[in-house]
């Protein structure tokens, strides 16, 4: 009997895969397509999900050492300024999608997970102690058994599917996104900002760029550079029709109301050219089902403005991956992973009502434009800076607290060590830790060594202690120079509440 199975090898599958086999399972990845996608879904990552990479040590492997937050976003298509930002926690990083699945399939590959390409889930039938999957592969049909299963498979997920889960939303059809790799001329394009000047449009790169028509994105990636439209109408489109440049230049040419050469692409590609009808906002009306459970786009899917997918999706998966080992190891106390639906059902409900009001504010009309100035206004007071980039990074979540310290239930800041080491390197084994900064805590973690880290030394900060959780969140946290009984018991709850009952010392 498998231990976990996971239907689907995208980002989302690989990252619980790793998250999985660094917590001792192996779990087993089916993969419906024979071969990894050539399509680029995603551009690169926004918010917390740089972080949560660094302290994996993957950021490395994909674009070198983590670097400052970015200075400016884009919220609504309006410009977001966080040097206003008291505290700015927007990471990006301009990896494409295929580009990380890549990186993940080498790591879950060192990390000895099997992954079986071109092998289709097709039922299941779930068990008082496993899940039964039917599976169609190259070689016919097979049947597997498993403690669990995971949906990592997509908004058409057929593991949400069979396992009876509903997934209410609404489908919006009047939208029409073009998008295509093109070269645009080099005299268009001012050399020191990157702007796109054409025809009175000051278009900065990689910024949504409203008019009252559509809107128009100029991205002048390494990979090649990215021309996209999104237009509202209820014009008949052949979706069948093959997508062409001819297309994506007349859709530019309604949008900003003048002609934009654009010619074929540079390099070997692949390159895109699709156009995408409607948009879809549903989330799962639950997270588990018995022992099926689902992560990333099959258990939300919403509008990608603000590029929150990755964000979402794969820290679902790290924070379902301890919690899911936890429970095959035997000391997940009890309900340890229904907590996994309560603490990431809410953080996909705000995604989804940011993703929202952002479409709104994209989209034509006077009355809109009424309302962007207002916003604009807002958007040069730093508290609503503030409360937007915490919301766009998802700095903003908070999670279940032990106590009433500022830190509790937060991701844990990025902490560095008197001897010069990082946070982020302590936490690459995904094991819990207990950073003590006090040298006094160290008996309280006995009958937990076996589950939880403990590591001393001095760090700059308030915190003096911490309780870190493997998916970088505070479970205990204290500013005493010398925590005293009442923060003691309080700690000593905690590590039962999260890691279980203590071993016998």
């Amino acid at each position: 009997m498998e231990d976990v199975v996971i239907a689907g090898a995208g980002p989302n599958g690989l990252m619980l895969a790793c998250e999985l086999a660094l917590a001792g399972i192996r779990p087993l990845v089916l993969e419906r397509l024979p071969e990894p996608t050539t399509e680029n879904r995603a551009n690169g990552l926004v918010g917390q999900v740089v972080r949560l990479l660094d302290r994996r040590g993957l950021h490395e492997r994909l674009a070198g050492p983590i670097g400052p937050p970015a200075p400016a976003f884009v919220f609504g298509a309006m410009r977001l300024d966080l040097t206003l930002a008291e505290h700015n926690s927007l990471h990006i990083l301009g990896v494409p999608q295929r580009e990380v699945a890549a990186m993940l399939t080498e790591r879950a590959g060192e990390l000895g997970v099997e992954i079986r390409r071109g092998h289709a889930l097709t039922g299941l039938a779930q068990g008082t102690d496993a899940v039964t999957i039917d599976v169609e592969g190259p070689d016919g049909g097979y049947r597997l058994d498993a403690r669990y299963l995971v949906g990592a498979d997509g908004g058409r997920s057929v593991t949400r599917k069979l396992s009876g889960i509903g997934f209410p939303g609404v489908t919006e059809d009047r939208t029409l996104s073009c998008t295509a790799h093109a070269t645009v001329p080099a005299d268009l394009v001012d050399p020191m900002t990157g702007e796109l000047r054409v025809a009175g449009h000051v278009i900065p790169p990689f910024f949504h760029y409203r008019t009252e028509t559509g809107l128009f994105v100029h991205a002048p990636f390494p990979t090649g550079n990215l021309v996209t439209t999104m237009e509202w109408t209820d014009d008949e489109i052949d979706e069948d029709r093959p997508m062409t440049l001819e297309e994506m230049a007349e859709s530019i040419r309604r949008v900003l109301g003048t002609d934009l050469p654009i010619g074929p692409p540079e390099g070997d590609g692949p390159h895109l050219l699709r156009r995408l009808r409607g948009r879809n906002t549903r989330l799962a009306d639950h997270f588990r089902a018995g022992r099926v459970l689902l992560v990333g786009d099959a258990a939300h899917v919403h509008s990608a403005i603000g590029g929150p997918g990755l964000n979402l999706g794969l820290q679902d998966a790290v924070g379902l991956g301890w919690k899911l080992a936890a429970e095959l190891h035997g000391w997940a106390p009890p309900g340890l992973l229904d907590t996994y639906e309560r603490e990431r059902r809410p953080v996909a409900e705000r995604v989804v009502m940011h993703t929202q009001a952002q479409a709104a504010l994209i989209t034509p009309g006077g009355d809109v434009t009424a309302l962007r100035e207002l916003f604009g206004e807002l958007l040069r007071q730093p508290s609503t800076v503030q409360h937007i980039a915490d919301l766009m990074s998802g700095a903003d979540v908070r999670y279940e607290a032990a106590t009433g310290h500022p830190l509790d239930g937060r991701w844990a800041p990025d902490l560095v060590l008197a001897d010069g080491t990082r946070l982020a390197e302590l936490t690459r084994t995904a094991r819990p830790l207990l950073l003590d900064f006090t040298a006094s805590l160290g008996e309280e973690l006995r009958g937990w060594t076996d589950r939880v880290d403990l590591v001393e030394g001095k760090a700059d900060g308030d915190a003096t202690a911490l309780l870190v959780r493997p998916d970088g969140y505070v479970a205990w946290a204290s500013s005493s120079s010398e925590p005293d009984e009442t923060e003691r018991k309080a700690l000593r709850a905690a590590l039962e509440r999260w890691f279980g009952t203590p071993l016998d010392v």
